[in-house]
């Protein structure tokens, strides 16, 4: 039997290669945009790939099941209720694909989206009992899916509570979890661990919400901790639904000439190196965006228009059209093109270029006594957990202007929990015209109140007045 889980790291996506090498057949279930690892596995192995699956249609990431389905002549299989704009064999709950002595099974889910289906395997060699579920998105290791991307956020709890409690839990404590997502993903919640598998015992013993066995209360937990929903995902679920999409990625060279003329058109300037390079020298009103992090798609999503052309900068032609495809991985394809010979080029013609200063959080306690203001990035749950008396708050993909409580002629030190949004947050700050703004690196409130210096805790307090 052939069971290969390939990850799409940046998005925290999870798609599996299965099959028979017996046999020499194989499918592909919930596969990226990126299909060259499943092509490489399968000549690797002797296998040709037949079916493409799909648990439903995806809101965070294009699927590549029609670059994989143009590169083999696969079959494209979905449930029924998705109703895509393409080419395929639907099915229903019950459903079954034979892959030599490998059986798929079709448990449908509903909840996180109406169509979404978990697939049993059987590895009939060695029994009829299934041995794993790929549970998409339904169950996550240590967490559950999120209901409100396609419904309404109480109707999808509900389904996602009976298609746990009729469907999944009722499979043997030993068969394995494989999940469509592991931690850091937004179709999951805070809970979402980054194993890339687990158990129907080990989940049911321990995942939180899984031990919440009256309904209404399941409900009013999974939507209470609800986080913002992906970016972009309305978007994404048309492209996925179709026509199907065949090309690559179309990435243009620009030389610095070019890219300021862009610029002056109006297209948003992303600079994909480190945040240190970033934060050293770099193009006016660009924005901090390391495609050397995961969660590049993600965060791009959140601050990139649609309409808006797209110039990428990277450390070198590599670095650039990496994060072109990353882009693509999340519905963006308006790239103008990428820096040709990265940001040294620019650099090499005496181009202009503004800087950032760093700070840990050493320093900003030791300015924070009215030398300095603080703007937190990090998103509501957060600060509602606790924040530094006295700073302002807006989450890093809502700094559309100067936030509310932020004076742009006076110094502003950028915050998050590590330094990767405040990142961000920072370069859309000094885009939108503050003039000394900071970026707080190697830490964040985490830190602050490690080092047992003031947090204010509303929820606590607000607790606290209410007993």
């Amino acid at each position: 039997m052939i069971f290969r889980q390939i990850t799409h790291d940046d998005l925290g996506c999870a798609s599996y290669l299965i099959g028979d090498d017996d046999a020499g057949v194989a499918a592909v279930v919930d596969p990226k945009l990126d299909i060259e690892e499943y092509l490489a596995l399968a000549r690797y192995m002797g296998v040709s790939i037949e079916h493409i699956l799909e648990t439903h249609n995806h809101a965070d990431h294009v699927s590549g099941h029609g670059r994989l389905a143009a590169a083999t002549g696969a079959a494209i299989h979905i449930n029924r209720e998705a109703s895509p704009d393409y080419d395929h064999e639907p099915f229903d709950d019950g459903w079954q694909l034979e892959l030599g002595a490998v059986q798929v099974r079709a448990i449908h889910t509903p909840g996180h989206r109406p169509e979404h289906t978990a697939f049993a395997l059987v590895d009939t060699d060695r029994g009829d009992r299934p041995w794993a579920v790929l549970t998409g998105d339904t169950l996550f290791v240590g967490d559950i899916a999120r209901p409100d991307l396609a419904v309404d956020k109480s109707e999808g709890a509900h389904g996602i509570f009976r298609s746990l409690h009729e469907k999944l839990l009722v499979l043997p404590d030993d068969c394995e979890v494989w999940p469509g997502h592991l931690g850091g993903s937004l179709c999951g919640g805070p809970g979402m661990d980054m194993k890339v598998s687990s158990t129907i015992g080990f989940e049911r013993a321990h995942n939180d919400m899984l031990r919440v066995t009256d309904e209404d209360e399941f409900v009013e937990r999974a939507i209470s901790s609800l986080g913002p929903q992906p970016p972009n995902f309305k978007a994404i679920v048309a492209i996925n639904r179709g026509p199907l999409l065949a090309g690559e990625v179309d990435l243009h060279p620009l030389t610095p000439r070019q890219v300021e003329v862009k610029r002056s058109e109006g297209a948003l300037v992303v600079d994909v190196r480190t945040d240190l390079q970033f934060d050293d020298a770099h193009i006016p009103d660009a924005v901090c965006n390391p495609a050397v992090r995961a969660g590049f798609g993600t965060k791009l999503a959140w601050v990139a228009d649609h309409e808006q052309p797209i110039v990428l900068v990277g450390r070198d032609d590599d670095d650039a059209t990496r994060a072109g495809h990353l882009a693509a991985s999340v519905g963006i394809t308006n790239i103008a093109g990428y820096l040709s010979g990265g940001m040294t080029s620019w650099r090499q013609e005496k181009r202009p270029t503004v800087s950032i200063e760093r700070i840990d959080v050493d320093e900003l306690h030791a300015r924070a006594d009215g030398e300095v203001q603080i703007l937190d990035v990090r998103e509501q749950s957060e600060w509602d957990a606790g924040h530094i008396p006295g700073s302002a708050f807006t989450p890093y993909h809502d700094v559309h202007g100067i936030p509310d409580g932020i004076d742009a002629q006076q110094p502003v030190a950028v915050i998050c929990s590590s330094g990767q949004r405040s990142a961000v947050a920072a370069s859309l700050l000094k885009r939108e015209g503050a003039e000394q703004v900071i970026h707080v690196t190697d830490g964040g409130v985490g830190t602050w109140r490690r080092r047992g210096w003031p947090i204010e805790e509303p929820e606590r307090a607000a607790s606290g007045q209410r007993a």
